[in-house]
């Protein structure tokens, strides 16, 4: 297939991908001036990370002084997923034209809409489809960002205390759903938030980056066991 109009075609399909990125990195922009940083630093941090979670985890890490190996462990913890999407859309991939530079390449923009839409493509995925479908969800991202950080230093303090709320936002509208249909995701989600509190407010020698870490493990470890996932299970 010719590759300008996979390029085009995956462009037209990151559409949704790049409006809804602009809204959410916003309040991204906003998170990172309160915190101290400039507008070209969190212009670079959207542009060489494209995961949210791991960057508003990041931005908190920086702003109370955390170690490189705190901010290390918070992003393998957080974005280990990313790995197994990569893998899962490894056998989508249309092989002939997918070199080894293409894989890196793609890889670098995988994220979790981006894997949705896709995984949900009949057709065998090009490095020229996923180009198309990056370049927008990129360019959406980093805009956003920019013009979130730009904002929040000239709006009044509570229009961008406001404004900055929308990333959590985010992260609820993702777990709210599958909470209501799984009692075993609304289990994870209860006791890390129960763990999380019990280190911020009892624990309280323990920095926010490691309560990241150990919030997620801790509560996915217990879920594993509790609730494992037959072979087979759909």
């Amino acid at each position: 297939m010719n590759k300008m109009t996979e390029f085009r075609k995956g462009m037209y399909h990151g559409i949704p991908i790049g409006l809804g990125y602009l809204s959410v990195s916003f309040g991204f922009g906003i998170m990172a001036v309160k915190a101290g940083l400039t507008t070209l630093a969190a212009a670079v941090i959207s542009a060489s990370n494209l995961t949210s979670a791991g960057q508003a985890a990041g931005v908190g890490i920086i702003a109370a002084g955390g170690t490189l190996l705190e901010m290390a462990l918070v992003q393998l913890t957080i974005n280990l997923r990313y790995s197994l999407m990569g893998l899962s859309l490894s056998q989508k991939l249309d092989r002939k034209s997918f070199t080894l530079l293409h894989r890196m390449l793609v890889s670098f923009g995988i994220t979790d809409e981006i894997f949705a839409v896709s995984a949900g493509r009949k057709e065998k995925l090009t490095p020229w489809y996923m180009y198309g479908l990056i370049t927008v969800a990129f360019a959406g991202w980093v805009t956003g960002t920019v013009l979130g950080a730009s904002a929040g230093q000239l709006l009044p303090q509570d229009i961008s205390a406001a404004l900055s709320v929308m990333l959590y936002g985010m992260f609820i509208a993702i777990i709210v759903p599958p909470s209501r249909k799984d009692k075993s995701v609304l289990s994870v989600v209860l006791a890390s938030a129960a763990i999380s509190l019990l280190l911020r407010y009892v624990f309280t020698f323990v920095s926010g980056g490691f309560a990241v870490i150990i919030s997620a493990v801790v509560a996915s470890a217990a879920a594993a066991l509790l609730f494992p996932v037959k072979e087979g299970e759909e």
